[in-house]
């Protein structure tokens, strides 16, 4: 006899995944179990990508998880179907950066696993607003029965016109977006290609573009251009593989503006909530504010 149908979800490949009953043990990806999290559903397991330590989760990725109650599969080449079902999901959610690719998974390790339980993927990419990612978000919490408080909405609302009001003058200080890679370059941001960046510049904020060259999301270049671009502010990226900026040499190129610049923790990886959205703002707006 046919399985009756109690929970489906479509997901953004197109793929309607369903089960018996509603699932209640999931296994995430990082960014995406701490998105379900501020929408009151807890992981029962998260796992991460090929940047990731296999042995613990970044930090910088997990917003308020509570890690001690959460466990970690792994990450990278350490992830296969035996691993991830081990704790026993009957849920995978993932994240996908367009293509219907699962992201942080060997396509062959996600091709199997989809043959034990359902998988969701919701598109993260930069072809995607973030309001719309987090309304897919939204979507899956809510027929897993739990949905973001009310709260976090009024927060994010009070957020954005704090930095509008703060943006609304014709001096708006000079915000660089970027991601340490060693003592001799930087990554830094293409706004336009970063949904989270898309709403900073959308809200007033005065975003620094890199000269046009190679690389879609990130220019590469050397500290001397990166300070060269004189930032008031710069939304640093905290990953764990990522260099802390308080590890550059003292007598490098980006001392000229490192003890000016206001620097704001920022994770490209969002969490795509109301709530983590909100505090990420109200950073940015302490630091334009300062």
């Amino acid at each position: 006899m046919r399985e009756r149908t109690v929970w489906e979800f479509s997901d953004d490949r197109g793929q309607v995944s369903t089960a018996g009953r509603r699932p209640t043990r999931v296994l995430a990806y990082v960014q995406a179990g701490a998105t379900l999290w501020d929408h009151g559903i807890r992981p029962s397991g998260i796992f991460g990508s090929g940047h990731d330590d296999p042995a613990a989760p970044d930090a910088a990725k997990t917003g308020s998880l509570p890690l001690a109650d959460v466990a970690y599969a792994g990450a990278g080449a350490t992830l296969d179907v035996e691993t991830l079902l081990r704790g026993g999901p009957d849920l995978v959610v993932a994240v996908s950066y367009g293509g219907g690719q699962v992201y942080g998974l060997d396509p062959e390790t996600a091709k199997h696993l989809e043959g034990h339980l359902p998988v969701v993927v919701i598109d993260v990419g930069q072809g995607r607003t973030l309001a719309r990612i987090g309304d897919r978000f939204a979507e899956l919490a809510r027929s897993l029965g739990a949905e973001e408080p009310a709260a976090a909405t009024r927060e994010l609302d009070a957020a954005r016109s704090r930095l509008r009001a703060l943006t609304s003058g014709p001096d708006r200080a000079r915000v660089l977006a970027l991601s340490p890679a060693g003592q001799e370059q930087a990554h830094l941001a293409r706004p336009r290609m970063w949904p989270e960046l898309r709403v900073l510049a959308e809200l007033g904020v005065g975003l620094l573009e890199p000269a046009e060259g190679p690389g879609a999301n990130w220019s590469t270049v050397g500290w001397a251009e990166a300070a060269a671009l004189r930032p008031a502010v710069v939304l640093a990226d905290i990953r764990a593989h990522a260099t802390a900026l308080d590890e550059l040499p003292s007598d490098g190129p980006w001392a000229s503006v490192n003890n000016s610049v206001r620097v704001v923790p920022w994770n490209p990886e969002p969490v795509c909530s109301a709530r983590a959205h909100a505090r990420f703002l109200a950073l940015v707006a302490d630091a334009l504010a300062a």
